[in-house]
């Protein structure tokens, strides 16, 4: 079988292709070529996926939650219910829309007919005047102002690096609870091939990302790629077998597009997390101040629940910060919250949690 040179003659046209996802798609086309260089079939199987990936159909955005907050860019979003509230912080990296991504598939809405009252940070794209915002910065400026708004108590979430901007905010702010969910804090448990890595895709783009006064999310997105290329790759060549109106097709739709999608990071937030989290574990060695404080999840005037993973690869299970009661699952970063299994695994376990009466100060 012949392959044409340029992997890209297989795709969706221009005009129809999904904003060219997955981002960067031209990184993305060289990744592919390279994992399945030794089998054309795989190549072409897996171009057939991508091309399939890009041409499906996608139904009506979901209409966001009514706003309860806002402070700048940053809204709190409230998603109803009975209870104790509860703010999920999500990552800076990705949309926020991964905790309610679709409607048969939203940890949020589930939570608020659980005796909880759930709400959501989306922290918005950064703006041209915020080029030097670090990560404490987006605490400080942002998290904390929205959490006084809400004017009650209430127990705080976060979800991967929002995990760690989160236990930022109970040390300022002690919740009623902080639950962090495959969240890094030891930055050098990442593999030191991954953290390599990022600092070369750093210093490569960062005299760009100083011009522009923001990193782009597909210099992140290179870097959770090589994380796992071989499996980046394998699942498209699996979408390409699937009935594209099936429930798994639809599944990995709404996935894909959300990891493909993103505001860039402020240029601040950027050179924290590259030079100071995962080069210099800033956190990890008690370094880490946010408001005048240093942060140390050991010492929260509140309890504590980390959920970890035993098969992470985008967080490593040895990057936790195992402060408080320490939940392990087999799930990986992203099934833990939106797998068939996670209902049981994670949502479940967090719902009990929340509603424990005894966590109320």
């Amino acid at each position: 079988m012949n392959i044409s040179p340029n992997v890209g003659d297989g795709l969706a046209p221009r005009d129809t292709a999904l904003q060219h996802k997955p981002r960067p798609l031209p990184l993305f086309l060289d990744l592919l070529r390279s994992e399945t260089a030794a089998s054309p079939e795989r190549t072409v199987a897996a171009l057939a996926g991508l091309k399939a990936y890009q041409e499906a159909e996608r139904g009506p955005a979901r209409r966001p939650a009514p706003i309860a907050a806002e402070v700048g860019r940053a809204k709190l979003l409230d998603y109803g219910g009975d209870g104790p509230a509860v703010i999920f912080v999500p990552s800076l990296i990705n949309p926020p829309t991964i905790l309610d991504l679709a409607e048969n598939n939203s940890l949020l809405c589930w939570l608020s007919a659980q005796g909880v009252h759930p709400y959501l940070v989306d922290w918005g794209a950064p703006t041209a005047d915020e080029a030097k915002m670090t990560i404490g910065d987006h605490v400080e400026g942002l998290l904390l102002p929205l959490i006084d708004a809400l004017g009650e108590p209430a127990h705080l979430v976060g979800y991967c690096l929002g995990g760690t901007m989160a236990a930022a905010a109970a040390m300022l702010r002690p919740p009623l609870s902080l639950v962090t969910i495959a969240a890094p804090w030891h930055f050098d448990g990442f593999p030191d091939d991954a953290r390599g890595g990022l600092k070369q895709l750093w210093e490569s783009s960062e005299p760009a990302a100083r011009d522009l006064g923001a990193l782009p999310m597909e210099v992140l997105q290179t870097g959770f790629w090589k994380l796992d290329p071989a499996r980046t790759v394998s699942k498209f060549e699996m979408f390409g077998r699937l009935d594209p109106k099936s429930d798994k097709a639809r599944a990995f739709v709404a996935l894909e597009d959300w990891a493909n999608d993103g505001p860039p990071l402020s240029y601040g937030a950027g050179r924290e997390l590259v030079e100071d989290l995962f080069c210099g574990n800033a956190t990890g060695c008690g370094q880490w101040t946010v408001g005048g404080r240093i942060i140390d999840p050991a010492l929260l005037p509140c309890p504590v629940l980390d959920i970890i993973s035993s098969t992470d690869r985008i967080v490593p299970e040895a990057t936790a910060a195992r402060a408080g009661k320490v939940i392990t699952l087999s799930q990986g970063h992203v099934g833990m919250v939106v797998g068939r299994r996670g209902r049981t695994a994670l949502w479940e376990p967090l719902a009990q949690w929340l509603s424990q009466v005894q966590h109320r100060s």
